[in-house]
């Protein structure tokens, strides 16, 4: 028979109290956190499936130096993203884009402006912006003057005049 007393209820609480400890994210992993996050985890957990996978590293003094290192590379590269990106989009405001189309009744154009065509455009000029940067708003199937927004970057977005013509 098994008594209750003090010194087993204390073996007991020890055996139920899970133990933690600090790991570094190298990936995302799905329901604990994103890439470079310090999160607390079960031990077990944390040594016998992130840890032993390559998805995270126990923090210590030096893994939290080099993340810190390398989260400060990260924003440096992205300031300098930024930065060439507003330099494309003060070129681009300057410069016009034309499409000489095919046209039938009321001025329709047959078929319409895609964001590929936009792209090439842009890649003859010596500016390389990707067809997925650029949005329309509306379809690009009437002459005229259309406003497009282009994203060189998500803080940095243009809108830019593109003038269909007979």
């Amino acid at each position: 028979m098994f008594f209750f007393n003090a010194i087993n209820v204390i073996i007991w609480k020890q055996k139920k109290a899970v133990r933690k400890m600090k790991v570094i994210l190298l990936q995302d992993v799905k329901g604990q956190g994103k890439k470079n996050d310090v999160i607390n985890v079960s031990d077990g957990y944390g040594t016998n499936y992130l840890i032993k996978r390559g998805l995270a590293v126990l923090e210590t003094k030096k893994s939290k130096e080099l993340l810190d290192k390398s989260l400060l590379e990260q924003h440096l590269e992205e300031e300098e993203k930024i930065a060439e990106c507003q330099k494309i989009a003060a070129e681009l405001k300057n410069k016009k884009m034309k499409f000489q189309v095919k046209t039938g009744k009321e001025d329709r154009v047959f078929g319409m402006i895609s964001t590929k065509q936009i792209s090439d455009e842009f890649k003859k000029m010596g500016y390389n912006i990707d067809k997925k940067c650029i949005k329309l708003d509306h379809p690009l199937d009437s002459l005229g003057v259309h406003e497009v927004t282009i994203e060189l970057h998500k803080k940095v977005v243009i809108k830019y005049s593109i003038t269909l013509t007979k």
